[in-house]
């Protein structure tokens, strides 16, 4: 059987003392995208954020459980964050590039990881820009500021921020809900052309999202793990009703 690229068990995530997480069992292959699925408040997120550690900055959310990257546990007192953050990139709902170039805003894991070769960075921003799918609409205006441009092109610029540190894992928040539909489109492209090359976990609201670009569906309810299974198989003949009864429109 594969090795598993990252391995989650037993998560459990408190809010000061009320439990958000029940013991979430998880884990994910090399390449292919995994869709999280469920009902507003249902955990997808808070599972999501905890994958690469973004509640460490929240003081009152404690987290539990094993996280397994390449075997090597993330929550471990070695691991730097920062590492870890360019090995599990996120990309969140909002496009949010930082108020400066394009070219800058790709360039930036880069530099802060130490890397000083302006070759090396020119090559990296290109090839990050053209994986995410934005190359061509932006390579005459690379010193332009990153917040001028449109919304759907202001996310595949996080996205290319994202891929620049060469990530195993791309960590994707409702990355098209802010969008209009025709740049929601142009990112979904963007995600499927990647399939092969990284392994994505996207949390999203919509159902006909998740069944067009994912391979993999696990569906969250009340802070647990309802079921995971193949997109076809989750969709098509889920094997709870808790989980027929939410695709069907039931709740939600």
């Amino acid at each position: 059987m594969a090795e598993k690229l990252l391995t989650t068990e037993n998560v459990r995530l408190y809010y000061h003392d009320k439990e958000a997480l029940h013991g979430i069992n998880l884990d994910y292959d090399k390449y292919g995208i995994t869709a999280l699925i469920g009902p507003s408040g249902s955990g997808k997120s808070t599972y999501l954020r905890a994958l690469n550690r973004m509640h460490d900055l929240t003081d009152y959310v404690t987290v539990t459980g094993t996280f397994l990257l390449d075997g090597v546990d993330i929550y471990a007192p070695t691991m730097d964050t920062v590492d870890l953050r360019k090995k599990i990139g996120m990309v969140f709902q909002q496009p949010n590039p930082f108020p400066f170039s394009i070219y800058d805003n790709v360039a930036f894991g880069l530099r802060t990881a130490g890397e000083k070769n302006k070759s090396v960075i020119d090559e990296k921003v290109e090839t990050s820009l053209k994986q995410a799918a934005v190359w061509d609409e932006v390579k005459d205006n690379l010193h332009k500021s990153a917040l001028s441009l449109s919304g759907g092109q202001q996310q595949r610029v996080s996205v290319a921020r994202a891929l620049a540190t060469s990530p195993e894992i791309l960590l994707l928040d409702e990355p098209t809900s802010a969008l209009d539909p025709v740049s929601a489109h142009l990112v979904e492209n963007t995600l499927i052309e990647l399939r092969d090359k990284y392994t994505m976990i996207i949390v999203t609201h919509s159902m006909s999202q998740a069944s067009r670009i994912s391979d993999r569906t696990a569906f969250f309810m009340s802070g647990d793990l309802i079921e995971v299974g193949d997109t076809k198989q989750i969709f098509m003949n889920p094997e709870k009703q808790e989980t027929q009864d939410y695709i069907s429109g039931r709740f939600g």
